[in-house]
């Protein structure tokens, strides 16, 4: 588990008032998906991890859990002018993992930001595959993978990440195998450790809430 490690986490304090965050009576829905900058309860930056819909039609999200508790709100980095267009149902600290539950009137959802395409989740990768992410900080970064160093829920990866970067999507191709949670040492060039994306579904669905079911948008 990452608390017993000296980690960094990658989540970024923010300012509301710099944002000149705004309401969202007359704003256009924001477009969403993994790799997109938000901001979590005026208090942090961080990057969606992938959004889709739940087994109950709920339009939902994941991010990292150190981000924000149960309840925070999310305002999307680059259209606040939106303003709230979810809020964080619940926050798991020993996976490190938060799922967001999303206004559908606020979000249009996608499968591409940036430099990246999700199409599918898929089980955790190994050495010597290379991963990418996609990073409100850092954008698209890729790196060998060293595979699960613990025999835990995580794997260690050569990914460029700093603070933001915090629940960014990890790829193999188009395939969402993990999130970014934390750096070891120092940033861009400590290993990157992140909670593999079937054992936070697994986790999910075992507690039979808000999540339960995900399927990324296609």
């Amino acid at each position: 588990m990452l608390k017993k490690f000296m980690l960094v986490a990658v989540a970024a304090a923010a300012v509301a008032a710099s944002f000149g965050v705004g309401t969202a009576s007359a704003a256009a829905p924001a477009v969403l998906g993994g790799g997109s900058g938000i901001i979590v309860d005026s208090a942090a930056e961080c990057t969606l991890t992938t959004i889709g819909n739940d087994a109950s039609g709920r339009l939902v999200g994941i991010t990292a859990g150190h981000c924000g508790g149960a309840g925070a709100t999310i305002i999307p980095e680059y259209n606040t002018d939106a303003g709230v267009v979810g809020h964080i149902a619940f926050s798991n600290p020993e996976y490190d993992y938060a799922v967001i539950e999303f206004d559908r009137a606020k979000v249009i959802p996608v499968n591409h930001v940036g430099n990246l395409t999700i199409t599918q989740v898929g089980p955790p990768t190994a050495f010597p595959n290379i991963v990418c992410k996609e990073g409100r900080t850092t954008g698209n970064t890729c790196g060998i993978a060293y595979g699960d160093i613990l025999q835990s829920q995580e794997t260690w990866s050569q990914l460029c990440v700093v603070e933001g970067d915090s629940g960014s999507p990890v790829v193999v191709g188009t395939t969402l195998v993990g999130m970014v949670n934390a750096y070891l040492g120092f940033a861009c060039f400590g290993p990157e450790v992140g909670t593999n994306i079937d054992a936070i579904l697994r986790h999910i669905d075992a507690g039979n809430a808000v999540g339960a079911g995900f399927v990324p948008i296609a």
